[in-house]
């Protein structure tokens, strides 16, 4: 890093002006071709996040799991979408539910007859909207679309108010996916309203999106994007060609504690910090921006061993270096807390609050 941070390494930082840049960028572009942005904030868990994304015009947010919704009703946001096809099998979770629905405007996922049935008696005259989970091709949840409707007509049975669909074009992940990935989640929504409209359910929603697709979105089939990672950004969307190395906003910091090489260091963020994905089709388990030849080859719980390549001699022990995650989701919900600099200047920390609410 060209400034040393006085803080206990490893840590995760922000770059408050990359940030500021990202929001603003994402909200801009969803405005001009006029689909509404709602982020998912499963990347960042962190309200002071979300209410930058609301002073950007977002709506609401999406997120994952009952958990996090509470968190972020808590910190005062009143308009959310558990973009997830809630399973309500306990009297517990059918309690949060209701009390959550009471206090914002929310709305759930469900992909099921039998989901529904749960929902709806878990809710029943509390009110909920329910969007109807499709498959666009990255087969994870969600039905076929020519299933939406039976599916909407169960949640509608159940009380529950079918206000759209939604998809994930996580396929769209890969290299050489994006376009096509986007092509396929607006097919698939399309499919799936004529089903819904044709069985007499009112069509508000089409979500999709995610970070990767989110440029080539189908305006005027897609209504709503949900993409998360887009904030802080990280060394995928960065080999995916999604954003560029300026655009990167969070990245950990870490100290050289071993030299065993002259081609080889170790730093003191192992995956207990980093995370521990790394595609197939991506080198290394992390990216070091300031150090272009070097590669972070290996990961331990609490050490990344770096190949310096040609040049050996520009680290030493107790340098501080940069490391920007793979993925970036993954990393935040490791700490507790995020470092915010201005300028190489510390300028605040945000408590990681929605970290750890998995259910």
């Amino acid at each position: 890093m060209s400034t040393r941070l006085d803080i206990p390494t490893p840590a995760l930082i922000i770059d408050r002006q990359r940030l500021d840049r990202n929001i603003g960028a994402m909200a801009r572009w969803a405005g001009e071709v006029g689909i509404t942005l709602r982020p998912h904030a499963k990347t960042h868990k962190t309200p002071e996040v979300a209410r930058l994304q609301l002073e950007a015009g977002a709506p609401g947010l999406a997120v994952a799991t009952l958990g996090e919704a509470e968190t972020f009703a808590e910190a005062g946001v009143d308009n959310l979408f558990i973009a997830y096809p809630l399973w309500v099998g306990d009297a517990t979770k059918a309690r949060r539910l209701v009390a959550l629905a009471e206090r914002v405007h929310l709305r759930v996922g469900v992909d099921s007859a039998e989901a529904a049935g749960h929902l709806g008696g878990a809710v029943r005259r509390t009110s909920l909207e329910a969007l109807i989970e499709i498959d666009c091709g990255h087969h994870r949840s969600g039905v076929r679309p020519t299933a939406a409707a039976a599916v909407a007509d169960a949640a509608a049975r159940a009380g529950l108010m079918v206000v759209g669909v939604f998809t994930f074009p996580g396929h769209g992940s890969r290299p050489g996916m994006p376009a096509q990935a986007a092509k396929d989640e607006a097919d698939a929504l399309e499919e799936a309203t004529a089903k819904l409209e044709a069985a007499g359910h009112a069509v508000q929603v089409r979500s999709g999106g995610s970070t990767p697709t989110a440029h080539h979105t189908v305006a005027g089939i897609v209504t709503e994007i949900r993409p998360g990672t887009y904030v802080f950004n990280d060394a995928q969307q960065v080999a995916l060609g999604t954003c560029r190395a300026e655009d990167l906003a969070l990245s950990a910091v870490a100290t050289v504690v071993s030299i065993p090489s002259d081609d080889r260091a170790v730093l003191d963020a192992g995956s207990k910090v980093l995370g521990a994905d790394r595609p197939p089709w991506l080198e290394g388990y992390g990216l070091l921006p300031d150090f272009p030849r070097a590669t972070v080859t290996s990961l331990s719980e609490h050490h990344a061993v770096v190949a310096l390549g040609t040049g050996p001699g520009y680290l030493r022990r107790g340098d501080q270096v940069r490391i920007v995650p793979n993925h970036v989701c993954n990393a935040v919900n490791l700490v507790d807390e995020l470092v915010v600099v201005d300028e190489g200047a510390i300028v605040g920390t945000w408590q990681v609050r929605a970290r750890g609410k998995n259910a």
